[in-house]
């Protein structure tokens, strides 16, 4: 009960406190003011020597410059410059801090710039954005194995809307010079394993030559349909050590020359003309087919001359849904006929399965009438 009292009293004491008028408040302010000690500030501010070391960039401060020489990341940033990359979206971190500091001082922060990120999730997935939009690709940097483990989601996210982007991963790799802690913790021997199941293509080079073939063809093969991200392992000592002869020969930079799409057989691309001009009933099913919106046309023009329904799975924007052809994917069980553009699974759009069938195993079951032809073409298998 005593408890009770107290808790009651200092209820309204509360609210009676809450209840002064303005002026009887200021009042009371302006007497414990008085009777206040000065404020006293907890941190004072760095001297001039102290926020010079703080903020000037290494070097200015009469410091020996650690590198004899032009450092490689300056060279690297030149081969990066050739492929026309406009962004490099990263979270900051040391592994890569070689070629970060040639991007900005060396490269001038341009063509590429860096836009730092605060997640190398979120860096990745807006390159993965950016060429949804530009169709081009962009570069990302990771740091080690936790930076690429957080990038990973995304990149895989690229892999499956077949979309190129460009992952360095900073690693140290030499244990003999490499700093203790976590640089040696944030290491591995392959780091590019890590997401090697989907990508296009991975490298660790091991010299400055070495990395300007390894980016150049990185982007070449991230470029070539179908689509998909690329990893390269990059040393931090390569970044940082100097430049050297390479076997007394002059650096260079490989000349990137894209690839021509891939094209089916003739002999095949005859048949498939035969079949679809021939059909009753022709269907056409379209997933991640229209990489561009030139695809689009292309596919209307199509279906328009072969009267052919179309199926639009929504991989990609492949057919407008207004269009007097656009067809659920019901269509598909009157066709005589089957035309699957880049489509992710042929089995599954033709096929249906039942999960918790007899002894808990699935029903499969066909979605198409017998004799129904199919024609796949598909770049996925490249």
């Amino acid at each position: 009960m005593n408890d009770r009292r107290r808790f009651l009293t200092g209820v309204v004491a509360a609210g009676a406190a809450t209840a002064m008028t303005p002026a009887a408040l200021a009042q009371e302010g302006a007497g414990a003011g008085q009777s206040a000690a000065p404020h006293v500030p907890s941190a004072l501010p760095p001297n001039a020597q102290v926020a010079a070391a703080e903020t000037a960039t290494p070097g200015e401060n009469g410091e020996p410059s650690r590198i004899k020489g032009v450092p490689g990341s300056d060279f690297m940033v030149d081969v990066i410059k050739t492929l026309g990359i406009k962004y490099v979206p990263s979270n900051c971190a040391s592994s890569y801090r070689g070629i970060h500091e040639s991007l900005i001082n060396y490269g001038g922060n341009k063509m590429p710039e860096f836009l730092n990120c605060m997640h190398e999730e979120s860096a990745a997935a807006m390159a993965h954005g950016y060429f949804k939009i530009a169709g081009k690709p962009l570069m990302t940097l990771c740091h080690g194995t936790v930076g690429l483990q957080h990038a990973s989601m995304a990149i895989y996210n690229a892999w499956c809307d077949r979309v190129p982007m460009i992952v360095v991963g900073g690693n140290d790799l030499d244990a003999s010079t490499r700093p203790p802690g976590v640089p040696t913790f944030h290491s591995a021997q392959d780091i590019n394993a890590l997401v090697r199941d989907f990508t296009k293509w991975d490298d660790t080079p091991v010299s400055l030559q070495h990395f300007a073939q390894s980016m150049v063809r990185a982007y070449k093969i991230a470029m070539t349909p179908p689509y998909g991200p690329v990893m390269i392992s990059l040393d931090a000592g390569l970044q940082q050590e100097a430049v050297r002869g390479h076997g007394g020969e002059k650096l260079y930079i490989p000349r990137y020359v894209p690839t021509s799409p891939p094209q089916g057989d003739s002999g095949a691309v005859k048949e498939a003309a035969k079949l679809l001009a021939e059909a009753q009933n022709p269907v056409i099913v379209a997933d991640r087919m229209a990489r561009t919106p030139n695809g689009v046309k292309l596919l209307v023009q199509l279906a328009e001359a072969l009267q052919a329904r179309v199926v639009d799975q929504g991989g990609r924007l492949n057919f407008p849904r207004t269009h007097y052809l656009s067809a659920p994917a019901s269509a598909i069980a009157g066709a005589d006929v089957i035309l699957g553009l880049e489509l992710a699974d042929f089995w599954g759009t033709v096929n249906s399965w039942t999960d918790n069938g007899e002894n808990g195993v699935g029903i499969n079951a066909t979605r198409t009438k017998p004799g129904t032809k199919l024609i796949s073409i598909n770049s996925s298998d490249l």
